[in-house]
């Protein structure tokens, strides 16, 4: 853990250094105090943008844990808690979220964005689902709807964002709702 500390703020320093972010005899002072002496004037292995990409990689890593673990807590917590509204908006809010930020991301082409979407997706149709039961408790094809609705959502979405997870998906969906509905008539 020291090491990995030390490395981050040597590939720092580099980086300040290549970038001319501080005067050069300071970096060198720097490096040398930091390498413990073994730094002569000569460029380090590491490379000066590994401190950014470390960076990077350490908030990307909370992100990574985080969304999908809420998405599953907000989607377990909108069947067990009765109050409809006590959970529905911060669900929403957190589906809205998770996907404005699954576009940005898709944007910057970072593997974040998948995790995001499917996390909104997912809260979606748990919200949807619960919605269907909460105002149409005894109607079927209410909830029918919801979920073709849904399957329709990720059906179009995979194939206008080329998202091969959210055609099968929605494919998968549609086959399970038929087969469904072919057994219970």
């Amino acid at each position: 853990m020291a090491n990995q500390r030390k490395q981050i703020i040597i590939n720092e320093i580099a980086f300040w250094k290549q970038n001319k972010l501080l005067p050069e005899h300071y970096c060198d002072f720097l490096m040398t105090l930091y390498t413990e002496g073994e730094y002569q004037g000569k460029e380090m292995i590491g490379d000066a943008k590994q401190s950014v990409k470390a960076q990077e990689k350490r908030k990307g890593r909370w992100v990574f844990i985080l969304v999908p673990v809420l998405a599953i807590l907000f989607f377990a917590l909108l069947f067990t808690i009765e109050t409809i509204w006590l959970i529905s908006i911060p669900a929403g809010l957190l589906a809205a979220a998770s996907i404005a930020a699954a576009f940005y991301y898709a944007k910057k082409k970072e593997l974040l964005a998948p995790i995001l979407y499917i996390s909104g997706a997912l809260i979606l149709f748990g919200l949807s689902v619960k919605l269907s039961l909460a105002y149409f408790p005894e109607n079927n094809t209410a909830l029918y709807s919801v979920l073709i609705g849904n399957c329709l959502f990720w059906l179009l979405s995979g194939m206008t964002m080329k998202l091969i997870y959210f055609t099968i998906s929605g494919i998968l969906g549609f086959l399970a709702i038929i087969i469904y509905m072919g057994i219970n008539m």
